[in-house]
């Protein structure tokens, strides 16, 4: 089968950073290319129109179209593009992301499948803000509009669907993660470090890990925070730094023991989740984070939000440990747990890297998104 991902995003030095739905797509993309199937990435917003190859996988870089009415015209652009390859035998099927829904005007000639990994909408959903007019007008008509729909957790879809008013059928296939490539590394580190990475950003709850590691400091002088991302602006603030709002949060002996090392490659990002004893992910809004995955897959006990997706990704007691970010001291307690007791702390990490091979490894979710993706093209016959 021919797969086409159209992204804003992906983790290649030619085209631009990435975050968690680029690290999504080439983790599947390279599940489908070891069961032998064809992998197009159509990846919009890019300086230039260009075309290269790597790893197997062919690379569409798209300009957006500048001037009035750019987004449909950008729209029909891409539309153009598919259904050329699609006419060349080069696309069977194209994926699409929800976020901001950017197939809203795109017809192509052949099966369009959305997967849910949180649109605009829905993130301002779990968030209580308002969204914007235009994502949510052009995100409903792209589920409405696409012959199938994934979603990376059952919580997701019904969420969307719940937002959208609709009741559009969808099939749970979640983010996968290579598990040769996340693996089990020993901690050479003798004293206790928690680790956080992914964007300082409020929705993943960066302010809130402020106050628990306040709490576990006071339990464990010894311990350090050790965040890993980048720095976002605040939108209920308008501060333009997300980290000097965690900062006066922080009581002066906790801050002592934070080490804010900012945005990393991504291939180093294994190097701090190795020195972790412990990763954190407080987080409000998610769809079903990779970060998480890569965590559990190398072998790291997590202490996690305990919001909706969460609970398909770790029974709580046995994987990880869930709470509500707002609990800081019974989710601090938890930390202090896993950092006193080794064995506990190995146990559990053990288990959770069982579940990233039985559930989340690309091999699984890849054979899952190919019936999938066969099911929509029977359909469309």
């Amino acid at each position: 089968m021919k797969i086409a991902f159209l992204t804003q995003q992906y983790p290649h030095k030619k085209t631009g950073s990435s975050g968690g739905i680029g690290t999504a797509i080439k983790n599947l993309s390279q599940g489908l290319l070891l069961l032998q199937h064809e992998v197009i990435i159509l990846i919009y917003q890019q300086e230039e129109d260009a075309f290269f190859e790597d790893e197997g996988i062919s690379f569409y870089k798209i300009k957006n179209v500048k001037g009035k009415f750019s987004g449909y015209f950008t729209r029909k652009k891409i539309e153009n593009l598919i259904n050329s390859l699609h006419s060349q035998n080069k696309i069977d099927i194209v994926e699409a992301p929800d976020w901001t829904g950017i197939s809203s005007f795109i017809k192509p000639n052949c099966p369009l499948v959305i997967r849910e990994n949180g649109s605009d909408s829905y993130f301002c959903h779990l968030e209580n803000r308002p969204v914007k007019w235009k994502n949510r007008f052009h995100e409903k008509r792209a589920m409405k509009n696409a012959n199938g729909i994934i979603s990376v957790s059952k919580f997701t879809g019904d969420i969307t669907n719940q937002v959208f008013g609709i009741s559009k059928e969808f099939a749970v296939i979640p983010n996968s993660i290579d598990i040769n490539s996340f693996k089990v590394e020993k901690n050479s580190e003798q004293f206790p470090i928690i680790l956080y990475f992914g964007n300082l950003i409020r929705k993943k709850g960066a302010l809130e890990l402020s106050l628990i590691f306040n709490k576990v400091i006071e339990k464990n002088p010894d311990a350090e925070l050790h965040l890993v991302g980048q720095d976002i602006f605040d939108i209920e603030t308008g501060s333009k730094s997300t980290w000097s709002l965690m900062q006066q949060r922080f009581s002066d002996e906790a801050l002592k023991k934070v080490h804010y090392f900012g945005s990393v490659d991504y291939k180093d990002i294994k190097l701090y989740i190795r020195k972790a004893s412990v990763c954190v992910f407080p987080s409000f809004a998610e769809a079903l984070p990779v970060s998480w995955l890569e965590a559990m897959a190398m072998q790291k006990a997590i202490v996690a939000s305990n919001i909706g997706w969460a609970n398909e990704m770790i029974e709580s007691g046995k994987e990880g440990y869930l709470v509500n970010p707002t609990e800081h001291v019974l989710f601090a307690e938890n930390v202090l747990l896993l950092l006193q007791d080794c064995r506990l702390r190995d146990l559990v990490g053990s288990r959770a890297r069982q579940k990233i091979i039985s559930h989340f490894s690309t091999e699984i979710v890849a054979k899952k998104s190919i019936e999938f993706y066969t099911s929509i093209i029977n359909k469309k016959k």
